[in-house]
């Protein structure tokens, strides 16, 4: 009987795993069915189930100083690597058990990632949400570039009273990471949908890894953590710190995570801060303009104070010196996970924050 019933298990287990690895077909299916119907993942799971899973995932999580869903990763790997080296022989010997313990695995995977903040890659784009034209002229392009520049220098004069001096944020993290939420609840007073689930911002446990891989920081999608690239520059800290909180709200297009962590800076009371913003900004229309008319770009840049330009190349060289050959195709692999992911750009969607920037400057 101890036998038959030990069969019978094996089989509800083995059944089951069929269920749960074809389960990744109508899971897949459901995707492209809401890429074109974006408003139901709005109304039904953005505004309606996500605030509760955020909710849940940040109390549960919020009270550890130190990343777990790093930790968790970490203890991920090492069992993987462990199942691997224990279950490398049924490659040949029960290839089919091992692969459904796979599908089974992925499946189970895709649906936590999707049901704790993957869907919110599906809900309707934030120039819809806060009625913004998504294209713009060259000449509107041109125009908030240099409103820009005007506000950068004059924060960056209002806190070094030298425009050859450098902006060094003097604050610790956790300063900083306070410091992003007061900008979250002064924003939420002007647009309550960006009200903000909580402080739960930690120092990645992978800093290194990542800036070798030349990422500033990322969103744990099963703990909603907040993970930031401690050794980054203070000032790139600023703005990668409101980017990962961004995320946290449920904006997933990194365009439009940048965009609000943007609003996050300038809404802030803190001029090392609103100087962040408005230099982040700034160089994402540079950089735009400089594609499209180098003589007004070179014209602008002559006009910025060159400490602005010295945080610049401070951050540039940050990156520059951690330069190895996986660095490309690490993004590669980021890209192509983005558009598998409803964001048709990749990588490039980040820069499409600029047209965000030129219509809501306009009208502000």
């Amino acid at each position: 009987d101890v036998e038959r019933s030990r069969g019978l298990g094996d089989v509800y287990k083995r059944q089951l795993k069929y269920i749960i690895s074809l389960s990744l077909l109508p899971q897949y299916l459901s995707l492209l069915f809401f890429k074109n119907n974006s408003g139901i993942i709005e109304q039904y799971y953005s505004i309606g189930l996500y605030p509760i899973i955020s909710k849940l995932l940040n109390t549960f999580f919020k009270w550890s100083p130190i990343s777990l869903g790093d930790l968790i990763y970490i203890v991920i790997i090492v069992f993987a690597i462990r199942w691997i080296a224990m279950n490398f022989k049924r490659l040949k010997t029960h290839p089919m058990a091992l692969g459904l313990d796979v599908l089974t695995t992925l499946s189970v995977v895709y649906f936590l990632f999707h049901l704790c903040w993957g869907l919110n890659y599906y809900r309707n784009s934030l120039h819809t949400t806060l009625n913004l034209n998504p294209t713009y002229t060259t000449s509107e392009l041109n125009t908030i570039t240099n409103k820009l520049m005007s506000k950068t220098n004059k924060l960056h004069l209002s806190i070094t009273n030298d425009s050859l001096l450098k902006v060094n944020p003097p604050y610790s993290f956790d300063e900083m990471t306070s410091k992003s939420q007061q900008g979250y609840k002064l924003l939420e007073t002007k647009y309550p949908f960006f009200k903000h689930p909580g402080q739960n911002t930690k120092k990645s446990l992978f800093s290194t890894p990542l800036t070798y891989m030349g990422f500033g920081g990322y969103l744990n999608p099963f703990t909603l953590e907040a993970q930031v690239n401690s050794i980054i520059p203070n000032t790139s800290m600023l703005t990668t710190i409101a980017h990962e909180q961004a995320h946290q709200l449920g904006y997933a297009a990194e365009n439009e995570a940048n965009f609000i962590g943007f609003l996050a800076c300038i809404h802030n009371k803190d001029l090392y801060y609103q100087y962040a913003g408005y230099a982040f900004a700034l160089r994402y229309c540079l950089f735009e303009l400089q594609q499209r008319d180098k003589e007004q770009y070179d014209e602008v840049l002559n006009s910025i104070n060159p400490g602005i330009l010295i945080n610049y190349q401070e951050t540039s060289d940050f990156w520059k010196s951690y330069n190895n050959p996986l660095e490309p195709l690490i993004k590669r692999f980021y890209s192509n996970f983005l558009k598998a992911n409803n964001q048709e750009k990749g990588i490039e969607s980040y820069s499409y924050v600029v047209a965000l920037l030129v219509d809501y400057l306009h009208k502000h």
